[in-house]
């Protein structure tokens, strides 16, 4: 692998800041355009499938508490 391609090639924590950041919907254009330069589309779709699972999986247990929590 070239220096080159290691420099375009993004990381995990990269993905995952550009995958949060567009599941907020806020977004410079410059940074955009250097997400769409590194963040390849499967590196995208796995992340954005991963935080998805964690999201739902963060509203179960939150639920489930206060639901524990009322019901004493």
């Amino acid at each position: 692998m070239t220096e080159q391609q290691k420099e375009n090639k993004a990381s995990f924590l990269y993905t995952l800041k550009g995958v949060l950041w567009a599941m907020l919907g806020v977004r410079r254009s410059e940074g955009y355009d250097e997400d769409v330069s590194k963040i390849k589309p499967k590196q995208a779709i796995l992340m954005g499938i991963f935080m998805v699972i964690v999201f739902i999986m963060t509203l179960y247990f939150v639920v489930s508490f206060v639901i524990g929590q009322a019901t004493g």
